[in-house]
């Protein structure tokens, strides 16, 4: 049996020789530098699901604003789904994409009314809620309950593409469950929580999608995008 906070391994898909270094200086950099936001300061699924249907489209200073507003006026899961879809939406207006809202209230109250209040603790399960896709899963496995799952989201996704991969598989499927692969073989043992919060932090502070902050990388020397743009692209400017 495997040991609760231990990152399940998948057949043929070890970890980087580097990984382990790799893994110890992510957690490093993330006590340094992590940022201090409010769905870190719980371990209540309800309000890391709440965070995580928010942040789906939303960029996070936005969020910061409407997250506390919104579980003032439902602070528990059964309070959201005993409310009137018309109030679910009120208390959303102004973040836009309203399915989110309708999603979020319908997985309150699957969660109420077929899993007695008891959210899901495996992916499978926690993948029949509505508007609960991989990531989702993950984060609200990861983040609520530190089951060795990694949640991988665009920023982790990203960086882990550009340190590791080489070659980029031509199927979008493929190369999504050989990061998500990957991920789940660098997760170190009891840090299931900070690695994958660190994975993200790091994506969007400084292995960002545009113009990403290089200099401040202390991974470059291995990573292999930092090399492709040093052998091809230096000249010109373009960034990894």
């Amino acid at each position: 049996m495997r040991r609760r906070g231990t990152a399940p391994r998948q057949p043929g898909r070890a970890a980087p020789a580097w990984g382990k270094a790799f893994a110890r200086g992510l957690l490093r950099w993330f006590a340094r530098h992590g940022r201090d936001l409010p769905w870190r300061r719980t371990r209540d699924p309800y309000r890391i699901l709440v965070s995580e249907v928010m942040l789906q489209q939303t960029q996070v200073p936005r969020v910061l604003a409407y997250y506390p507003r919104f579980l003032r006026r439902y602070p528990t899961v059964e309070a959201l789904a005993a409310a009137s879809p018309a109030r679910v939406r009120e208390a959303w207006d102004g973040m836009g994409y309203y399915a989110r809202a309708r999603n979020l209230q319908a997985a309150a109250r699957a969660v109420v009314r077929e899993r007695g209040g008891r959210f899901p603790r495996t992916r499978e399960e926690a993948e029949r809620l509505p508007g609960v896709g991989r990531y989702t899963s993950g984060a609200l496995l990861a983040f609520a309950f530190e089951e060795p799952v990694p949640a991988l989201d665009t920023n982790g996704t990203r960086v882990l593409s550009r340190l590791f991969v080489a070659r980029h598989s031509s199927s979008p499927r493929r190369m999504a469950d050989r990061l998500e692969a990957l991920a789940a073989s660098l997760i170190p043992a009891g840090e299931v929580w900070a690695f994958n919060q660190a994975l993200m932090d790091f994506g969007a502070l400084v292995c960002t999608a545009r113009a990403p902050r290089c200099g401040a990388c202390p991974f470059r020397a291995r990573c292999r995008a930092y090399a492709r743009w040093q052998r091809r692209g230096h000249a010109s400017g373009r960034q990894p």
